[in-house]
């Protein structure tokens, strides 16, 4: 009995401890338009439902918008601010400007949606990079054996779009701009969550961290 008292009362500080990083008015605070706030929500929601330690920064990668827009987003919730938001490539063939198709097969160069947990970093062929494991099993459980993994890339910034009409694209990474790689890999290392938010008709049918 007191065994369960004390689980008890260690799951309730516990979510008391996580809710009070996550403000009511978050998203007025947060104050980016570029940010949709009902894509944020659900990221909130499925943080809250994974069991990790390090719940106090967030990144959300929006897949539904335009390739030529900033859809990535790192949120430091203890803060309540946004320390990145920045433009981040899809794979070559979830589509062109905007990422239609997705998949979690090897080989594929596509790109998969849902709840990743950031693992460890290492010096690849694209530089400093980090590695994602997958959360959801048959959604992206496969990132690791895929080698998905955050990297900085030329072709992941406005001056190649300027140049080329759209953002280029990886073989299934979330690829972002060299220039600030390390140090956006630096702050979400180590065990925190990355939400990436697409094709919602099929994922809100296998996920289990969202009540869609």
């Amino acid at each position: 009995m007191k065994k369960l008292i004390l689980f008890i009362s260690v799951f309730v500080v516990y979510s008391l401890s996580f809710s009070t990083l996550i403000d009511k008015d978050l998203y007025k605070k947060l104050g980016s338009p570029r940010l949709d706030k009902k894509v944020l929500n659900r990221a909130l929601e499925g943080l809250s439902e994974i069991d990790i330690e390090n719940k106090q920064v967030i990144t959300i990668i929006d897949y539904t918008k335009s390739a030529n827009e900033k859809r990535l987003f790192v949120i430091d919730l203890k803060k309540e601010i946004i320390i990145f938001d920045t433009y981040v490539s899809h794979g070559k063939n979830t589509g062109g400007e905007f990422a239609k198709i997705f998949s979690n097969n090897i080989d594929s160069l596509q790109s998969s949606v849902g709840f990743f947990k950031t693992s460890n970093t290492y010096m690849g062929s694209n530089g400093y990079s980090m590695r994602l494991d997958g959360l959801e099993k048959g959604i992206n459980d496969n990132a690791r054996e895929r080698n998905i993994v955050i990297h900085g890339a030329k072709y992941a910034t406005k001056s190649f779009i300027n140049k080329n009409g759209r953002l280029g694209r990886s073989w299934g990474c979330p690829a972002v701009p060299l220039d600030l790689s390390k140090d956006l890999i630096n702050s979400i290392k180590g065990g925190s969550i990355v939400y990436i938010n697409g094709d919602l008709n099929n994922y809100q049918k296998k996920t289990k961290f969202l009540n869609l």
